[in-house]
C-alpha cells in the first residue's frame, strides 16, 4: 500500500479545486458513480491521490453521517491543502448542481410543475443503475482482490444493504473491527495508541431569525447530521419531515424533488435545494443546503487530522481495510436497491445493460452523453410503457 502522506502534492489546489467543480456539473450517477470517478480520475489515471489516501477518505464518509460523494470530497480536499483545501473542494463540489436545481426551481414554480421530469427519469434511472452496476464492478476487483476475509464482509454487507434497502453503519464498524483482530491484534488493551473514536459531533446552530428558515434550518441540520447512508437513503427522512410532519410540500412535489435529484448531475442530497426552495424561495434553498452540507463538513474536517496522522499504523490500516471491504460490498448492494426503483421492464433492462456495455468497451465515451440518450429514450419510450410488461 502506497504512503498515505505526500509531503510534495502533484497538483495544485486550483487544479483540484476545478476537477471538483466539473465534477459537480457533469457527474451523473449518484453518490456511487460518483465516488467511482474520483476513484478513477484522482488515484489511476492523474495519481493525485493515493490508494490509502482514498481508502481513508472512503472509510471515513462511510462512517460519518451525510452525504458520501460530498463528504470523500471534502476529504480528498483535505489530504494535501488541509482546512482551506476541504472547504473549497466542498463548495465546488456542491454549488454548481445547487444553482441547476435553483433553476430547476424556479422554473418548476413558474410553469406549474415539471411533467416531463417523469419521462426523463424513466430513461435516465435505467443508465444510472447501468453506470453504477460498472462502477461497483471495478471498485470491487480493485479492493477486494482474492482476500477471502474481504470477500466474506464484502458479501455480508452487499446482502445486509440489498435486503434492508439501507447502509447499516454497525457493518462497517465491525468489518473493520474483525479485519484488525484478524491481522494486526493488539498486544495490551490500550497499547500505542490502538484505540481510537471516529464519531465527533459538532454543534448545531440557527441560520436565520425569521420563523420558517429556523424551521428549515434546523429540520435540515438533522437530516445532515443524523442520517448514514448516501443520496437516496435521506429521502424516506425528508418524506417524513417536508411531507407529512410540517406539510411544506404535497407527496406529488416531493417526487418531483427526487426525480430532479436524479436528472442533475453532483450530489443527490442537493435535492434539499429544490425543497428549500419551493419552501422560501432563494432564502430557503440556502438555508436547506447550508444546514444540510455543515455537518457533514464538520463530520470530515475534525476527524480527519486523526486519519492522516495515523493512517500507517497496521491496526488502522487493517481497520481500513475491513470498511472499505463493508463499503464496498454496500456500493453493490445498492445496485440492486435502486434497480428495482429503475429497471421495471424489458426497455429500462436494455438500457442499463447497454449503458454498462458500451462505457465498459469503449472507455473514452463520457458518462452525461450516455445520460443525454438515455434521457431523450425516456422521453420516446415513457409514453408507450403501458404496453410493456413489467418485470416480474
Amino acid at each position: 500500500m502506497s504512503s498515505s502522506t505526500s509531503t510534495t502534492p502533484g497538483y495544485t489546489l486550483w487544479q483540484l479545486v476545478c476537477y471538483a467543480a466539473r465534477l459537480g456539473s457533469i457527474g451523473f450517477g449518484g453518490p456511487v458513480a460518483l465516488v467511482s470517478y474520483m476513484y478513477r480520475d484522482l488515484v489511476e489515471d492523474r495519481k493525485w491521490i493515493s490508494e490509502a489516501e482514498y481508502k481513508e477518505g472512503l472509510t471515513l464518509a462511510q462512517l460519518m453521517p451525510g452525504p458520501l460523494a460530498a463528504q470523500l470530497a471534502i476529504y480528498l480536499g483535505f489530504v494535501h491543502y488541509r482546512n482551506r483545501g476541504a472547504t473549497l473542494v466542498g463548495l465546488a463540489f456542491v454549488l454548481p448542481s445547487f444553482l441547476m436545481v435553483l433553476g430547476l426551481g424556479w422554473l418548476y414554480i413558474r410553469f406549474g410543475g415539471l411533467s416531463w421530469m417523469q419521462a426523463v427519469f424513466y430513461g435516465v434511472g435505467a443508465a444510472v443503475i447501468g453506470i453504477i452496476a460498472l462502477s461497483a464492478y471495478k471498485l470491487t476487483t480493485k479492493n477486494i482482490g482474492r482476500d477471502r476475509l474481504l470477500w466474506a464482509l464484502f458479501l455480508v454487507s452487499a446482502a445486509v444493504t440489498a435486503i434492508s434497502a439501507q447502509e447499516v453503519v454497525w457493518v462497517f464498524f465491525l468489518s473493520g473491527i474483525i479485519v484488525w483482530l484478524v491481522r494486526a491484534p493488539p498486544t495490551r488493551a490500550f497499547g500505542n495508541g490502538s484505540t481510537h473514536a471516529f464519531a465527533a459531533f459538532a454543534p448545531l446552530f440557527a441560520v436565520s431569525d425569521w420563523p420558517t428558515l429556523l424551521q428549515i434550518g434546523v429540520f435540515f441540520a438533522k437530516a445532515g447530521a443524523f442520517v448514514f447512508g448516501s443520496g437516496l437513503a435521506i429521502v424516506p427522512f425528508l418524506y417524513g419531515g417536508v411531507v407529512t410532519e410540517h406539510h411544506w410540500l404535497t407527496e406529488h412535489q416531493f417526487i418531483d424533488a427526487v426525480a430532479v435529484a436524479m436528472i442533475t448531475p453532483g450530489p443527490v442530497v442537493i435535492t434539499v435545494g429544490f425543497i428549500g426552495y419551493l419552501i422560501a424561495g432563494l432564502s430557503g434553498a440556502t438555508v436547506a443546503a447550508l444546514a444540510t452540507f455543515l455537518p457533514c463538513y464538520l463530520f470530515t474536517i475534525i476527524p480527519a487530522p486523526y486519519f492522516k496522522k495515523h493512517g500507517k499504523r497496521p491496526a488502522i490500516v487493517a481497520f481500513v481495510d475491513g470498511a472499505t471491504a463493508a463499503a464496498v460490498g454496500t456500493i453493490a448492494g445498492s445496485v440492486i436497491v435502486l434497480g428495482r426503483r429503475s429497471v421495471i421492464d424489458p426497455i429500462t433492462l436494455l438500457l442499463a445493460l447497454i449503458t454498462a456495455f458500451v462505457l465498459w468497451k469503449f472507455k473514452k465515451i463520457p458518462e452525461p452523453i450516455m445520460i443525454l440518450i438515455a434521457a431523450a429514450v425516456g422521453l420516446i419510450a415513457y409514453p408507450l410503457r403501458a404496453a410493456v410488461p413489467s418485470l416480474p
